[in-house]
This record gives C-alpha cells, structure tokens and sequence, in this order.
C-alpha cells in the first residue's frame, strides 16, 4: 500500500472514529439490551425478500451492462450476472480498490479491451445518479408535504435537476469530442501537475469510449428505464427492512421517506473503510434518530441502520464468493489486476 493510500486511509479511520465517538457520547444511556432484543426479534421474511430485491438489482445491473456492450461485442446477460455479483463483493469486502473488479472480470470473459469497461462503469455511475436524482427530485414535487424542511427540499430538488443538466450537457460534449476535452484538461494542468493532467485526460477519453456504446434512442430508454428499476427497487428494500422490525415508527417511513434516507446514505458513504462502512449507516441512522426528521428511537434506528448496510450492501457476498469459487476467481489477484490495468502509464510519475 502506498504512503498516499496509507494517509488516505488513516484520515478516515480518525473521521469515523470522531463521528462514532460523538454519537455514542450524545447517547449516553443506549440500552444495549433493547438494541439486541430488536435486531434479534426482526421478520425474517421480511429481511430475505429485502435481499431478493437487491439481488434482482444485480441482475438487472447485468441486462444493463449488457445493454452497454451491443456495439462492441453480442454478449448474453446471463453471463454478465457472476462478474457483476463477483465485482460487488470485492467492493464490499475491499472498497474502492475492488470497484474495478467487475469491469476487468467482463473484459476478460467478453475478450473486450479493459479500458472500453472503464468507460462503460464511468458511463453506468452517470445513469446512476441521474436515476435517483430523478427519483429524489419526483419525491420532493409530488409528496413535499410529507417530508420535513419543505422550502429546502425544494431547492434542493432544483438543485438536483440542475445537476443532471450539468451531467447531461458534459456527457454530450464528451461524446462529441473526447479526443478535444481531453487535450484541454492535458494543456491546462501538464505545467502545473502532469501526472494528474494525463491521468484526467486518460479518464475523459475512456469516458467518451463508454458514451460511444449508448447506440440510439431506444438503447437510451432501455438504459434509463433498467436505471429507474435499480434504484426503485433498492428503495423497496430499504421498506421491507423496516417492516421487519416491530416499530410503528419505522411502519410510518414510506418511499418518499425512505428516499430521503437513501440520500443520507449515499453521502455518508463518501466515508468507508473497506468491509467495515461506517459512514453510510452513522448517516442513516442520525437520521432516523434525528427529531428534526424521522424520531426514530436510537436503539431502533442503531440497529436498523446497521441491518440496512448488511442487507443492501453486504447481502452480496455470500453469493459473491460462491461465485468466484465457481469461476476459479481470487478476489485479491483480480482487484490488482485490474488496478493495474486502469492505471495509465502516463499517470505514473516518479
């Protein structure tokens, strides 16, 4: 691991320290023996159809990634569906070294250049948070009036679109002229940092090669619509997990509610350690406990955010490993490859 890995990762394990520290401070009388009696008395029912509903996302993810691949190559969706599995379990149990996992692993299986896939995952992250910008922004519109902070969720909403307009406009300019934008951010930083120049240069042009796959309308609403059913139906899943627990608080979160926590979610999750999360599910659950939101009690929300990383992101590695196992795949030796792979030459700089 490099001295700039190592920091990195230092300065999280501090920041979550921090977080966690002064959450547990706040909760100084937490009744560690409800919170055992409310995880342990959940529905399982209703925990293993939240599971089923995120591993039909995975698959969908492959019919996506599918969709992706019909200008390069005639790949079936079946095959795609251990690689995305696989892929995510070593996101999950290795965090972001993983994430180019599943791109390498399909590269290999379609006999497909790797950096066409780095293009393709650049491109599938764009429809990803167009997809729950999308939804956010509905849910803000149309059930504003049963969420709290009205007048800031609906700049916030408008905020949201804007984005998508942003990310629309730059994806199109991209798609135009790749080889050009690149050559710009090359010339605007290759004095001042030039490994970072090349290196963004090398992104915006695997970029454009990804933009490149989405071949016609139809191909667009094929990709937007599987987009919109992935982040629906984690939104479900997130629902059924709270059905599981005996808590009427809970009971009264429904979508719009539970898109808002997703929200949480995403943003806590800019803060992870490899297998362990952290971010994510202190996000939730200050939220779920937070009287100006949900007023979740806390030992209902410590242990619903915590089933809720376990079930939406961690729920995939049994299977996962299941299915390396089966392909003769080694998680570890795969994310090197693969990290190698992705990295530039030019981005090496002594």
């Amino acid at each position: 691991m490099t001295r700039k890995r190592l920091f990195i990762l230092a300065v999280v394990v501090v920041v979550l320290g921090l977080l966690v520290y002064l959450q547990f401070r706040e909760w100084r009388h937490f009744n560690w023996a409800v919170f055992l009696r409310l995880t342990s008395d959940t529905r399982k029912g209703f925990l293993l159809i939240a599971v089923a509903l995120i591993y039909i996302t995975y698959v969908l993810r492959a019919v996506r990634w599918k969709v992706f691949l019909k200008p390069m190559c005639h790949a079936a969706a079946h095959r795609l569906i251990a690689p995305t599995f696989i892929g995510f379990t070593g996101l999950a149990l290795l965090g972001r070294p993983g994430e180019f996992a599943r791109p390498y692993l399909i590269a290999r299986k379609e006999n497909i250049t790797m950096s066409s896939q780095i293009g393709v995952w650049a491109v599938e992250r764009i429809f990803d948070i167009g997809a729950f910008a999308v939804l956010m922004s509905l849910d803000i519109f149309l059930f504003g009036d049963q969420l709290p902070f009205r007048a800031q969720l609906h700049e916030a909403g408008y905020t949201l679109m804007a984005i998508v307009l942003v990310l629309a406009a730059g994806a199109y300019l991209v798609r135009r002229n790749s080889a050009g934008v690149a050559n710009w951010f090359r010339r605007r930083f290759q004095k001042a940092a030039p490994g970072f120049a090349n290196t963004i240069a090398h992104k915006v042009q695997a970029f454009g090669g990804g933009l490149n796959t989405i071949h016609g309308p139809v191909a667009f609403l094929q990709l937007t619509g599987l987009s919109l059913a992935i982040w629906f139906l984690i939104a479900l899943s997130y629902r059924m997990v709270m059905l599981a627990y005996h808590s009427r608080h809970l009971h009264q979160l429904h979508v719009p509610q539970v898109l808002m926590l997703m929200g949480s979610s995403m943003i806590g999750s800019l803060i992870q350690l490899p297998a362990v999360g952290g971010g994510s599910q202190l996000a939730v659950i200050s939220m779920l406990n937070s009287d100006s939101w949900f007023s979740v009690p806390k030992e209902v929300a410590t242990s619903c955010g915590i089933m809720l990383w376990l079930v939406t992101f961690m729920a995939v590695i049994p299977v996962g490993l299941l299915l390396a196992h089966r392909e003769h795949v080694s998680l570890t030796r795969i994310t090197a490859e693969a990290a190698k792979e992705e990295q530039p030459a030019a981005e090496i700089v002594e």
